[in-house]
């Protein structure tokens, strides 16, 4: 069993200098679109994150690296992430499930990956058809992998806050999981309230133990889901404790095809609106978000999540 690292005296050392800058992390081309029942033509997932790269995000999800037979939407990979106009200052992260994934993407010259694990016994094998700690033990040899590699490696922890199969999940056992990846190598966590069951409330108590991983918040970021309509009031949660760091949707698209009832994640729309009204800076122009939304939801035929797209392209026209 991994074991978790602890700080001791971090009240004395709590001291954080917040930043005005929030980076936003694009996840629409793969979390966003995995769900889908219809498969979305290359060409319209390229175009996709081609436009995004021009909206002045600098971290934009891809795609994922994954057998074709468990998530066919993303059996077009290579073709997607060899196609798309890259940037040098923006990043195009893909998901990798395990060693051959990684070697896949290696192929295409992938610069970074994002690994994944579920503090749910259950969701984990749900997931990945393992117990928490042989996923760990999978992320381990795949962190090391890419790192010889010198790509880059986010790390996912599902279901932090509460689990579809188990309910409520304690945040020690979060706790742990960060800690034994980022003692492998990822530069960052991703925290995913997978189902949207999260509160403010919850999301602090769940920060304020991490605190004992690391006083350092820009280790974390917040994956958000709008189940409940807590997503945004999650993320100012966050925000109030240091996170600068959030994953969002375009158009509110995604979902978790391994939790029934996980409806999108938060819009990037949404996001970017209460960000820019906080003053808080992100560099992205909200306004071709919103046309960017409105163009994947035509293709989709699809209705478009976003409250704030909604309301900006009704103002406007």
């Amino acid at each position: 069993m991994f074991k978790i690292i602890r700080r001791n005296n971090l009240s004395t050392e709590k001291i954080r200098s917040f930043s005005n800058f929030v980076k936003v992390v694009e996840v629409g081309p793969r979390d966003g679109l995995q769900n889908e029942k219809n498969i979305v033509p290359t060409k319209v997932k390229i175009e996709l994150i081609d436009k995004l790269t021009e909206s002045g995000l600098r971290t934009i999800e891809a795609t994922s690296f994954v057998s074709p037979k468990w998530v066919p939407q993303m059996s077009d990979n290579a073709q997607v992430y060899q196609n798309i106009n890259k940037k040098p200052n923006v990043s195009y992260p893909v998901l990798v499930p395990n060693a051959k994934g990684l070697d896949d993407a290696l192929k295409v010259g992938v610069k970074e990956i994002a690994i994944f694990s579920a503090a749910s016994e259950a969701f984990s094998k749900k997931n990945t058809n393992c117990s928490i700690d042989a996923a760990v033990e999978k992320a381990k040899l795949v962190i090391e992998e890419a790192l010889k590699h010198d790509i880059k490696v986010r790390g996912y922890i599902s279901c932090v806050v509460g689990c579809p199969y188990e309910g409520e999940i304690k945040s020690t056992i979060v706790a742990n999981l960060a800690a034994a990846l980022l003692q492998y190598g990822c530069y960052e966590i991703s925290l995913g309230d997978t189902i949207g069951v999260g509160s403010p409330n919850k999301i602090n108590n769940l920060l304020h133990d991490l605190e004992n991983v690391s006083s350092d918040m820009k280790k974390f970021a917040l994956h958000c889901h709008d189940t409940y309509g807590q997503g945004l009031v999650n993320v100012y949660a966050g925000l109030e404790r240091g996170i600068r760091v959030f994953d969002s949707s375009v158009a509110g698209l995604g979902g978790c095809p391994y939790a029934n009832g996980a409806t999108g994640n938060i819009a990037t729309e949404d996001l970017l609106y209460l960000l820019h009204g906080q003053g808080l800076e992100t560099g992205v122009d909200l306004n071709e978000i919103v046309k960017i939304g409105e163009f994947i939801c035509s293709q989709l035929q699809r209705r478009n999540q976003s409250k704030a797209g909604v309301a900006i392209l009704s103002k406007n026209n």
